[in-house]
């Protein structure tokens, strides 16, 4: 089972930039895929999730209006559209995809996790 992200990059405040995950090796039925990011010396923060059959999403309150999370069936891709980028959203953004439905904002429920894209934002 893989994960690859990708779409990070350099851009300035108020900006947008659109994550991608492709999953391969499996089917991701029933899963929830999520996104996390995290910055030197603090845990991965939970960003949002989403289920892959129906579709419900949940988001952290710091990104809820400016983030929004989906996915292609076809495709086996979720994707996390950043709008209204600032500052404090530079970290490195990693996908990942849970078997259980328990606990989805915690990184420790996820079994599988891509590699991670940087996102910088600047003033």
């Amino acid at each position: 089972v893989q994960l690859q992200a990708c779409g990070g990059g350099l851009v300035q405040a108020g900006g947008s930039l659109r994550l991608s995950c492709a999953a391969s090796g499996r089917t991701f039925s029933g899963y929830i895929m999520g996104w996390f990011r995290q910055v030197p010396g603090k845990e991965r923060e939970f960003v949002a999730y989403i289920h892959w059959n129906g579709g419900s999403t949940y988001y952290a309150e710091s990104v809820k209006g400016r983030f929004t999370i989906s996915r292609d069936n076809a495709k086996n891709t979720v994707y996390l559209q950043m709008n209204s980028l600032k500052p404090e959203d530079t970290a490195v953004y990693y996908c990942a995809a849970a078997v259980a439905q328990y606990f989805p904002t915690s990184a420790l429920n996820y079994n599988y996790w891509g590699q991670g894209t940087l996102v910088t934002v600047f003033s």
